[in-house]
């Protein structure tokens, strides 16, 4: 009588696990920022509808939108049909998709899938707030009361696109940012162990730690201000590679900041002075091609 009273207690267990598993309760994402200013994030993955834009022998353009509790994120992605690796590219501000039509049959050409993200507050597609005074108030005021933060999304959705590629192709996924959209890939290539290194280009510290230090802040601005920098996620990049590209005569980005970015950086690193003013082009575009050409080489 006791084996069975402990065979039928046993299956009604596995019965209540079961029903709480189809409750229909979706689980939720969540985020952490722990004493030193790191931030960690579980993002669900997202449900998605995609829409064909253009297709021929050589690649396949489509706008992909997620849909995240939170409102919809948009994307575009040229790829060819079996790609050798993968790039989550997240633009700076006031980048058109327009802007990046050659760039994405370029990579798409030599072997590589490239997802362009139009994050939040960029004045885009997706709507938000942009990076600036207001949205890091804002952003604050929901990091005390345990909301999430425009910011944090931001992250998550950058974590999304990389868990979409990698769904859809079994590949090396890198981030891979410019300007502002530079300091979030390197946050994003931080946070998720998924993605297989970190390019920046004419990107830096956005320097809100200093400011809130020069005003004597202690505490929860610190923190919060910490969980916002990229320097303080890039050096756990590492042993993934990292790649840093600027311009001497960086108008926006001053060199000197690109290079304290990099210092933070642990090996492998690659400190790339390019041709141009700020931003990607088509010299970082060449030289990246041609560091993925040697990894790649022997992969079909």
């Amino acid at each position: 009588m006791r084996t069975r009273a402990i065979i039928i207690l046993s299956a009604a267990l596995v019965l209540t696990a079961l029903l709480a598993g189809c409750s229909g309760t979706p689980a939720q994402s969540t985020y952490s920022v722990d004493d030193h200013g790191m931030l960690s994030v579980t993002c669900v993955p997202v449900t998605t509808s995609e829409d064909v834009i253009f297709a021929n022998e050589t690649y396949t353009k489509s706008k992909i939108i997620l849909h995240t509790a939170s409102g919809d994120v948009v994307t575009y992605l040229a790829a060819p049909d079996r790609p050798k690796a993968a790039v989550v590219y997240v633009p700076g501000a006031g980048e058109t998709i327009a802007a990046h039509e050659g760039r994405m049959l370029q990579y798409a050409n030599a072997g590589y899938a490239f997802l362009f993200v139009d994050t939040r507050g960029r004045g885009g597609e997706t709507p938000g707030v942009p990076f600036g005074q207001a949205l890091i108030q804002q952003d604050f005021a929901k990091f005390q009361s345990g909301e999430w933060p425009q910011y944090y999304l931001t992250i998550c959705d950058l974590v999304n696109a990389r868990q979409l590629l990698s769904a859809r192709y079994s590949v090396p996924v890198y981030a891979l940012g410019s300007s502002n959209g530079g300091r979030y890939a390197a946050i994003a290539a931080g946070v998720d162990p998924g993605v297989a290194g970190y390019v920046g280009i004419s990107t830096s510290d956005w320097g809100v730690l200093d400011s809130v230090h020069e005003q004597g802040y202690t505490g929860d601005p610190v923190r919060f201000a910490t969980s916002l920098e990229p320097g303080t996620y890039i050096g756990t990049i590492a042993p993934r590679p990292v790649w840093i590209f600027h311009n001497a005569t960086d108008p926006i980005i001053p060199f000197g900041d690109g290079e304290a970015l990099f210092e933070h950086a642990r090996e492998p690193k690659t400190f790339i002075e390019f041709l141009g003013s700020h931003g990607i082009n088509g010299d970082v575009d060449n030289r990246v091609l041609m560091q993925w050409a040697q990894i790649y080489a022997t992969r079909g």
